[in-house]
This record gives structure tokens, sequence and C-alpha cells, in this order.
């Protein structure tokens, strides 16, 4: 029996707005069978010794010292503004 049949492609075509032929619903179904086959694969490996990790490389950030420095002026900040209030940017209303 495979893993995925091909009424479960169907449910999950149909939960994703998806119009599959037959042709893509076998193939559909053999591929993700292929996938959960490796993964159960997968579990088989002994992972006691190997600690969690969030990236498969090693990272760092890359932050630039926070540093002030002098910002636009207001009148430089508003010059672009499609439609301010006095010094302020005017924007809808969003929230009632």
């Amino acid at each position: 029996m495979a893993i995925i049949d091909k009424k479960t492609i169907e449910h999950v075509a149909l939960l994703a707005r998806l119009e599959l032929s037959e042709e893509e619903k076998e193939l559909f179904a053999s591929q993700l069978g292929n996938i959960l086959t490796y993964i159960e694969k997968l579990k088989e490996l002994d992972t006691s010794q190997v600690e969690p990790m969030a990236y498969a490389t090693a990272t760092k950030n890359v932050f630039r010292e926070d540093t002030p420095r002098p910002s636009l002026k207001l009148e430089e900040a508003l010059n672009n503004a499609p439609d301010k209030l006095q010094d302020f940017f005017k924007v809808p209303k969003v929230i009632d």
C-alpha cells in the first residue's frame, strides 16, 4: 500500500484550491510517498549525540555600531508627503 494515495492528494489539492489532472495526482502521490519513505529512513539515524541547531552552517550577525547622527529636518521629511497636517504625516484612519 502506498504511503500517500490518490484520495489524500485530492484532499490536499482541494484545500490548496488546485486543479490536478489524473496524471498529476498519480505523479504527486508517488513523489510525496518517496519523500515520506525517505523521512522514515532518516528517523532510523541515532541523533542522540547531535546538538540541536537553528542553522546548518555557522552564522553571525553583521550589525553595524549604533551611533547617533543627525536625522532629516522636519521640512525635508514632510516635503514629499502626499498629505500632512501641521507637523505630521496625515494617513487614512485604519482603526474605528
